[in-house]
């Protein structure tokens, strides 16, 4: 199939124009806005903040643009934000712990040397275990999402015959498939684009972005809605067990596991639909039901094994 707009031949079963953007093909799910896929033709890539935002309000102009260089991707950064994130939802907690005493010596709460200290080691001891709980949590969710979109696009196998070549081999290739040289090829876009890595994860944990608009608001849920506590640290300091149970037991928790269920189910399926498809040139519903159903198991699981959810069954 030549594109009618720019002459050149992209890969067989490519739903838009490897070189110009021209869409190909259209589905039915591309009438939505969310879904709808940006054609125009790449210059430079977006700013760090202009894709963060553009991932959250409008994912398929987002994804757009990273595919083109996703060397730069800022899926790492994605992550490292969230890590972040997770520290202030840790300090958020520890902010409703008023110190009364520490071995027996009563503690004023205008005592900067004592609350400094205690609210830096909760922000430092939250962000050290979200960088591994992310990392691994990123990791593993992306690893299903991409055995999902094997089994409804072949996924693996589609961006390995686009990127899986040496530059030299792919240089090559792409005077292969153009045959006779387009008067188009002003496109460089679609050369650099093909000549890259597929870089897959690091362009994937960009579709959990919406991780930090819910994290941000999970931190004010917190500290909103958490019942305050003091306590009294006795030798070795020790925090008696009686106190998490009771700030475990606030019905806040309930609502935070709902928020994370419904952002699993429905937002970073789309996030990640719109990611795996511009990745590999697919189809856009087919790659959203088998996200959707990933989505949802991993939801359903990740909610069962919550404490709080335990500790009402």
């Amino acid at each position: 199939m030549r594109c009618p707009r720019c002459g050149n031949t992209p890969p067989k079963d490519s739903y838009v124009c490897s070189f110009c953007g021209k869409r190909l093909r259209q589905e039915r799910i591309e009438n939505f806005f969310i879904f709808q896929r940006f054609e125009e033709e790449w210059n430079a890539p977006l700013g760090f903040f202009t894709k963060l935002y553009l991932l959250i309000i409008n994912p398929a102009k987002a994804f757009w643009d990273i595919n083109h260089k996703r060397d730069s991707s800022p899926g790492f950064l994605i992550f490292l934000f969230n890590a972040l994130i997770y520290g202030l939802f840790g300090l958020a907690i520890f902010s409703h712990f008023q110190i009364t005493s520490i071995h027996d010596n009563p503690v004023s709460p205008l005592d900067i040397t004592v609350t400094f200290g205690y609210y830096f080691s909760s922000f430092i001891s939250f962000f050290a275990f979200g960088l591994l709980y992310y990392l691994l949590f990123f990791w593993i969710l992306t690893y299903f999402f991409i055995k999902g979109a094997n089994y409804s696009i072949g996924f693996t196998e589609r961006i390995e015959e686009r990127f899986g070549k040496k530059v030299e081999e792919a240089e090559e290739s792409l005077t292969t498939q153009t045959g006779a040289t387009s008067i188009f090829s002003i496109y460089k876009a679609g050369t650099l684009l093909q000549k890259q890595e597929a870089n897959k994860y690091k362009m994937l944990f960009c579709a959990f972005t919406p991780f930090i608009l819910i994290g941000l608001i999970k931190v004010l849920i917190v500290l909103i809605g958490m019942p305050n506590t003091t306590i009294a640290i006795t030798s070795g300091f020790e925090i008696p067990t009686s106190v998490f149970n009771a700030m475990f037991q606030s019905p806040s928790w309930i609502v935070l596991d709902i928020i994370d269920t419904i952002v699993l189910i429905g937002w970073i399926p789309i996030t990640m639909t719109i990611g795996i498809r511009e990745l590999a040139n697919s189809s856009t519903f087919r790659v959203y039901v088998s996200s959707v159903a990933i989505g949802t198991i991993c939801a359903i699981v990740l909610f069962l094994l919550k404490p709080t959810i335990q500790g009402l069954m």
